[in-house]
């Protein structure tokens, strides 16, 4: 599939050969392209890490801001200007980690996002540390006994808040993620998409074999409707399902807002009443 208006040339990746963030990146460029969507009109949105470079290697506009923080900003992009296609994308210890406070509250306000997360079990920037998903008994150069936590497990969390839309991919398998990448975007609301992926350099137990040989997809049978069938599905350890988990069609921040409900124009294209403007500030001065 040509994907020509999404490719940067010849550039450097920083990305060690076989890392599974590869095949994501080449996945996100396909269902773009399938999706018709305008470059000019994408944002894509990151935290720090290996997961968090994807948008230097897409040609689309993009934020690169704090380590856990790309949920914030791509809320409030979206927020001034719903027309354009918000993607926030980082991996499980930039969402989960130092980002999982604002994986909660982005949940329940239900912006028309979508947060992709490479889901590799493992900080992979930083050399190897264990991250929220790493499974137990996992040993790093830090946790050398093996890992004594439970992971955490971002889809039953996500379902218990009721997000709008939560599924779970394999980035070994492009054409189902492509296809699971697809309904995500074109969802109404906030659309957590949580994405295995190898980390070749520093995880050799959650390898592309190790995956391929602990999934299976939910078939026909599955209710995405069904919030408890869908929490049960999220809470299965011995073999992982893959699609999608849960939707739930409801008002996304954006339409839920004041500002939007006179006017439908994005906040950039409106002129700015500077008397309305000092008396809200005199309001909170007295206030104070």
């Amino acid at each position: 599939m040509a994907t020509d208006v999404f490719e940067m040339g010849d550039i450097d990746i920083a990305w060690c050969p076989g890392c599974g963030n590869y095949p994501i990146l080449k996945t996100l460029k396909e269902t773009l392209t399938e999706l018709a969507i305008d470059p000019k009109q994408l944002v894509m949105v990151s935290g720090i890490g290996q997961a968090a470079k994807i948008p230097h290697y897409l040609k689309c506009h993009f934020f690169n801001g704090l380590h856990g923080r790309a949920l914030p900003p791509a809320t409030a992009i979206k927020a001034v200007n719903p027309k354009l296609t918000v993607i926030a994308e980082s991996g499980d210890g930039d969402m989960y980690g130092e980002g999982g406070n604002h994986f909660i509250h982005c949940i329940r306000r239900n912006p028309d996002i979508t947060n992709i997360v490479h889901d590799n079990m493992v900080y992979g920037l930083t050399k190897g540390q264990a991250s929220p998903t790493s499974r137990r008994g996992f040993k790093t150069p830090v946790q050398v006994a093996g890992v004594i936590l439970e992971p955490f497990n971002p889809l039953a969390v996500a379902i218990a808040l009721d997000a709008s839309f939560v599924a779970r991919a394999n980035a070994g398998d492009r054409e189902q993620t492509r296809e699971i990448l697809k309904r995500a975007i074109r969802h109404k609301g906030y659309a957590l998409v949580d994405i295995f992926q190898p980390c070749v350099t520093f995880n050799k137990l959650n390898t592309y074999q190790w995956f391929k040989d602990h999934v299976y997809y939910l078939d026909d049978s599955h209710d995405p409707s069904d919030r408890i069938a869908a929490f049960a599905k999220a809470t299965e350890t011995d073999r992982l399902p893959l699609g999608v988990f849960y939707v739930n069609p409801k008002s996304s921040f954006e339409e839920n807002t004041q500002m939007y409900r006179d006017d439908p124009r994005p906040l950039w294209e409106r002129d700015v009443d500077a008397g309305k403007l000092a008396a809200l500030i005199e309001t909170f001065r007295r206030a104070g």
